[in-house]
């Protein structure tokens, strides 16, 4: 029987990669190509879905895999 919604999480981890990178969420934004706010939003865990655009561009300025910034866990 599949997980109800409640029950599982993905959480967002740019905090813990803008640190290791010496980098601010505006710098992010610049070289990504998207708005602050939006990437405020995934940062903070309110986003409801990325475009894989956005997480692959987001992949290359930061130099990592989907699963350094996307992370699913059971609550």
């Amino acid at each position: 029987m599949p997980p109800e919604e409640s029950d599982v999480d993905i959480s967002v981890h740019l905090d813990e990669l803008l640190a290791a990178r010496g980098m601010t969420l505006t710098q992010l934004a610049a070289e990504v190509g998207v708005t602050v706010v939006n990437l405020s939003v995934l940062k903070n865990g309110r986003a409801r879905a990325i475009r894989f655009s956005t997480l692959s561009r987001l992949c290359e300025v930061l130099d990592c895999q989907p699963g350094d910034i996307l992370r699913y866990r059971r609550r």
